[in-house]
């Protein structure tokens, strides 16, 4: 990959939200949710789909905090539109990990 300018980098909306509702999404090709991600009052709650099934039960992401991009046009996903991407790291192991703040932050708050 090619480097960036700290000006690219600006453009990337990264915010921090909490899980407010996890669905199963039987219609997705791979295994995910649907993920409701409040972003708190200035953009409200945001829907995405994450590949995290192999991971996280879906009854342990409700109240996580997690980081997301939030300025990508919503992506359509089977009978489902995404909102914002949810970041993670893929490792070794099988799975996605979540990227979360190391302590409680405000919902809406901006990763710099």
């Amino acid at each position: 990959m090619g480097e960036i300018t700290w000006k690219d980098f600006e453009k990337i909306e990264i915010r921090v939200g909490t899980v407010v509702s996890v669905e199963c999404f039987p219609e997705a090709r791979k295994p995910a949710y649907k993920i409701k991600i409040d972003f708190g009052t200035e953009l409200g709650v945001r829907k995405s789909s994450a590949q995290i099934t192999d991971i996280y039960d879906r009854y342990d992401l409700l109240g996580k905090q997690v980081v997301a991009v939030v300025n990508f046009p919503p992506k359509q996903i089977a009978n489902f539109q995404s909102q914002c991407l949810v970041l993670g790291v893929v490792g070794s192991e099988p799975g996605v990990v979540l990227l979360q703040p190391e302590r409680k932050v405000a919902n809406g708050t901006r990763v710099l």
